[in-house]
């Protein structure tokens, strides 16, 4: 089969690996679609890899059920299912694991497609067959891809900040996640204020649903967003998706009174001022992707909500194509793109 590998200080090559065979728990998935998403660059910019610390990238995988594993049972998955993957394994046995949070086991954790399992950037994907998700059948491949983890983080700090239909949530950052979180909280019947700094991603969340946007390069979003609120309070929730350390003091700031913020970007600082937190008695939670059950969860209710999720690939890609895909990717040349098989 061919294969994506990452080999460091922003290498790639496609090389020709044997067809994997699945062990008893396991199933052999023949891909579909493979999402491209913002922290495959952390890994494609890191150190030098050679040999057993090589893996197959890509952790948004959906696809069919080639091969079963003789210990797999017929409820657990067969050949033809249409399936996503949480792209997580553990022990199995914790209460991280048990409870579907199977990447905080603190036992035997694996990662697919990019940190210590081979993922979806490949003709063929080996997991446990445990880790599958069925996909709604109205779902598109690609629409799978997405939730398996751009959309279903979305849908995780969603449920974070206990959104409510009626109140005023503010999304800093409209890339992938923060579109994802735009549409989705619209359809949980929330008004939303998107903020970025990009006209392009603006617009995207305007056609997504946003009920406002604010260009954060014009205007300051903090006092725009106490224009757009009631007496100028502020928004009852917010989700920073920019790992950006001033954007998530606005995200704070923009709050009203016992708002509560969801911090989603990865890496970084957060620095806060004591008022915020004390006097104002805001809340401040993080939220890194998504259980098993939430992914599930996420792809039935874009299913029963017809969400055009699909619409957030930009660009598609042949796995012939990964080298240019990633340059593109890198430079901010393209937005989301999607790897697609036959």
């Amino acid at each position: 089969m061919k294969a994506v590998l990452f080999l460091g200080e922003g290498k790639l090559e496609l090389r020709e690996l044997p067809d994997p065979v699945p062990g008893p728990d396991e199933v052999v998935i023949r891909m579909r679609a493979s999402g491209m998403c913002g922290s495959d660059l952390n890994h494609l910019h890191g150190p030098v890899r050679s040999g057993a610390e090589l893996v197959v990238e890509g952790h948004e995988p959906c696809g069919v059920v080639e091969l079963v594993g003789t210990a797999v049972r017929p409820g657990e998955a067969k050949a033809g299912d249409r399936v996503m993957v949480h792209h997580y394994d553990g022990c199995r046995t914790c209460r991280y694991c048990r409870s579907g949070w199977t990447q905080y086991c603190p036992n035997a954790r694996t990662v697919y497609g990019g940190l210590d399992g081979d993922g979806g950037h490949a003709d063929f994907m080996k997991v446990p067959a445990h880790t599958l998700i069925r996909l709604p059948d109205s779902l598109s491949f690609k629409t799978g891809a997405a939730i398996s983890c751009g959309t279903g983080t979305a849908f995780g700090a969603i449920k974070r900040v206990e959104l409510s239909a009626g109140e005023t949530v503010a999304i800093f950052g409209q890339g992938p996640v923060g579109l994802s979180c735009t549409m989705l909280a619209k359809a949980f019947g929330a008004r939303v204020i998107a903020v970025d700094i990009e006209p392009s991603r603006l617009k995207m969340a305007e056609k997504f649903g946003a009920d406002h946007v604010v260009d954060s390069r014009e205007q300051d979003p903090v006092t725009a967003i106490r224009e757009l609120t009631r007496d100028g309070e502020g928004a009852d929730k917010s989700i920073e998706c920019s790992a950006n350390a001033t954007v998530r003091r606005q995200a704070v700031h923009a709050l009203r009174r016992w708002g509560t913020a969801c911090m989603v970007g990865v890496l970084g600082k957060i620095e806060l001022d004591s008022e915020e937190l004390i006097q104002l008695r805001k809340t401040v939670v993080g939220s890194l992707t998504f259980s098993k059950n939430l992914q599930e969860e996420c792809a039935l209710f874009v299913a029963e909500r017809g969400l055009d999720v699909e619409s957030l690939f930009t660009d598609e890609f042949r796995l012939d194509e990964a080298e240019r895909a990633y340059q593109l990717f890198d430079r901010r040349q393209i937005g989301k793109g999607v790897f697609v098989f036959d």
